[in-house]
C-alpha cells in the first residue's frame, strides 16, 4: 500500500475537484426546487380564478294569455234553512242526525208538550165559560126585547142588556181565538221539515231547554246545488267575459257539469280579501254530494298581452318581489324590483318593472349576488343547456 503525502500537489487538485462537484450538485438542486415552487405558484394562481356561474335564463316577451282558468270550491245547497221551534220548551226527542235525509212533513224533533196541553185545556175552559155567558145574555136580551115591546121597561134598560150581550159575544170570539192559538202552539212542539233535504248541522240536544226562534238544526235542500269559489278582485271581470263554465268533482274528474254564475258577493271577505261567487250546477246528478270539492273552469277567456315569467324567477327582496336581470354587455346580474300580477300554475304575470327583451335568471335566484358575472344558458344565452340552475 502506497501512502500519498497530503502536502503533495496531486492531492490538492483532487480535493478542489470534489468541492466543485458538490457545489454544482447543490446548485442544480436549488434551481430545481425553485422551478417546482414557481410551477406550483402558477397552478395555485390559475386555480384561484373561478369560472363564472352558469345560470339558466329566459328572455322577457309579451304573451297573449287566453284559455281556461280554474278555481277550487265547495259544493253547497242553494237553499239552507235554519230550523227552530216556534215556542219555548225542553227537547225530549230528536229523530235525525247530521247527514240524515228528511222528507217534507217529517218530524225532526219534539218538545215536552205538557205545558202546551195545559194551556189548551185552560183555553177550552175559558171558551166554555164564554159560551155560557153568551147564551145567558142572549136569552135575557130576547126577554127584554118582548118587555120593551109591551112598554114594561124603558129603552135605557134594554140598551144596557144589549151592551151586555155584545160584551158576552166579544168574549166568546176572544175565547175561540185564544183556543185556536193554544192549539197551534201545541202543534209547534213538533219540529217539522217544510221540504225534503239533508240535515247539515245540529245545534241542540235532547234535554236542552231552547227558546222560541233558537236554531236547533240546519236543513239543506238537495234539488239545487252550486259551487262556492273565491275570486280575487283583479279577476272579477272574468266572470262577465267568460264564454263557458264547466264544473268537475275531485271525486270523479271524468264527469263534466255545466255551470252558470248565479251570484257574486258585493263585498270582499275581510280576511282573504276575495269575493265569493256562487256557480250553479245546471245538470247536477245524485253523485254530487254536499261538501264535495269541485273545480270550476272559466273557458274561452281573452286577457290580452302580458309579460309572463316562471314562478321560480321571483326573488323576495324584503317585502317586495324582484328578479335578477343579466346585462348582456357585462354578463353581470342586477336585482330589479317588479310588480306581480296573477299567479298561474308555474308562471306569474309581471305588471311593471321589466321591458320586453330583458334577460332574467329563472332558477337558482337565491345563490346570486349583485354584480356577479355569470354565463348564460337557456332562452337568453348560447351556453350549455346542462346548466339548468345556478351552480
Amino acid at each position: 500500500m502506497v501512502l500519498r503525502d497530503p502536502r503533495s500537489p496531486g492531492a490538492g487538485m483532487n480535493r478542489a475537484a470534489g468541492i466543485r462537484q458538490t457545489h454544482s450538485i447543490a446548485l442544480r438542486a436549488a434551481l430545481l426546487a425553485a422551478l417546482i415552487a414557481t410551477a406550483g405558484a402558477c397552478d395555485k394562481k390559475q386555480e384561484s380564478v373561478p369560472q363564472p356561474r352558469l345560470v339558466n335564463v329566459v328572455r322577457v316577451s309579451m304573451d297573449t294569455t287566453d284559455g281556461d282558468v280554474a278555481y277550487s270550491g265547495e259544493v253547497r245547497a242553494r237553499y239552507e234553512t235554519n230550523l227552530s221551534f216556534r215556542v219555548a220548551g225542553k227537547i225530549v226527542a230528536r229523530n235525525v242526525e247530521v247527514g240524515s235525509s228528511a222528507r217534507a212533513g217529517g218530524v225532526l224533533a219534539r218538545l215536552d208538550p205538557e205545558d202546551q196541553q195545559l194551556n189548551t185545556r185552560s183555553a177550552q175552559s175559558q171558551l166554555e165559560a164564554a159560551k155560557s155567558e153568551f147564551e145567558q145574555t142572549r136569552t135575557e136580551l130576547e126577554r127584554y126585547r118582548d118587555l120593551l115591546t109591551k112598554k114594561f121597561i124603558s129603552q135605557a134598560e134594554y140598551d144596557r142588556r144589549l151592551n151586555a150581550f155584545n160584551v158576552a159575544r166579544a168574549r166568546l170570539e176572544q175565547a175561540q181565538a185564544q183556543l185556536s192559538v193554544t192549539k197551534n202552539q201545541a202543534g209547534y212542539t213538533e219540529l217539522v221539515a217544510d221540504h225534503a233535504g239533508v240535515v247539515t248541522a245540529i245545534q241542540a240536544e235532547v234535554g236542552q231547554v231552547v227558546t222560541a226562534g233558537q236554531t236547533v238544526m240546519k236543513l239543506a235542500r238537495t234539488d239545487e246545488k252550486e259551487v262556492v269559489i273565491s275570486i280575487p278582485e283583479n279577476r272579477l271581470a272574468d266572470l262577465s267575459a267568460v264564454g263557458e263554465i264547466t264544473v268537475t268533482l275531485w271525486a270523479d274528474p271524468s264527469k263534466i257539469y255545466r255551470g252558470k254564475v248565479r251570484e257574486v258577493s258585493p263585498s270582499a271577505d275581510p280576511v282573504t280579501r276575495t269575493y265569493a261567487a256562487r256557480i250553479s250546477m245546471l245538470d247536477a246528478d245524485a253523485s254530487v254530494s254536499l261538501g264535495m270539492t269541485a273545480n270550476v273552469y272559466l273557458k274561452e277567456l281573452q286577457r290580452g298581452a302580458t309579460m309572463l315569467l316562471p314562478a321560480t324567477a321571483l326573488f323576495q327582496d324584503g317585502d317586495k318581489a324582484a328578479v335578477w336581470v343579466v346585462d348582456p354587455a357585462t354578463s353581470q346580474v342586477n336585482l330589479v324590483p317588479v310588480e306581480v300580477g296573477e299567479y298561474m300554475e308555474d308562471k306569474v304575470a309581471i305588471l311593471s318593472g321589466l321591458n320586453p327583451g330583458d334577460i332574467v335568471v329563472r332558477a337558482g335566484v337565491h345563490k346570486l349576488f349583485a354584480g356577479e358575472k355569470v354565463r348564460m344558458a337557456g332562452d337568453g344565452g348560447a351556453g350549455s343547456q346542462a346548466g339548468k340552475t345556478a351552480q
